[in-house]
């Protein structure tokens, strides 16, 4: 491969996605019995869409607004949790992006102070859809990135 090829620069499309996976600590835990507060997934799909952006715009962006948001499972402190998501369309300065979080290891404190399970099927613990805006003078074409993955 020369030196300016670099084969991970494809032409920007809907789909690609974007996948974190974090373990949520006791820091993260804002209500009795260890519950994390939503907005901390909140803070991860603001981090997917800042990782999308870059890779589509060469910028960060700026999140605009969530259209929907919706939490379907508890998170404690000690669950591991994959937040990712996806742009799906492109707007001359906005982009429409879905995201979701799935629970992947469930601590369990029932058993002990430090025991988790990994689970066999993931638990969707949230979904979201929303507007980022790139203003087209920070734009920097199409560097999209196709990374794949499971959302």
């Amino acid at each position: 491969m020369a030196a300016s090829e670099d084969r991970s620069i494809t032409p920007r499309e809907p789909g690609a996605a974007v996948v974190l996976r974090v373990r949520m600590s006791a820091h993260d835990a804002h209500y009795g019995g260890n519950l994390v507060d939503g907005a901390r997934i909140l803070a991860l799909f603001g981090d997917v869409a800042t990782e999308l952006l870059i890779r589509s715009d060469g910028d960060e962006g700026l999140f605009a607004a969530y259209e929907m948001v919706e939490f379907t499972a508890p998170v404690y402190a000690g669950d591991f949790i994959e937040a990712g998501g996806r742009i799906t369309r492109f707007g001359k300065t906005s982009r429409t992006l879905e995201f979701e979080a799935r629970k992947v290891i469930a601590a369990r404190p029932d058993l002990c102070a430090s025991a988790a399970d990994v689970l066999a099927e993931p638990i969707v613990v949230a979904r979201a859809r929303g507007t980022c805006v790139v203003p087209q003078s920070q734009q920097r074409g199409n560097r999209a990135a196709e990374i794949g993955g499971p959302f």
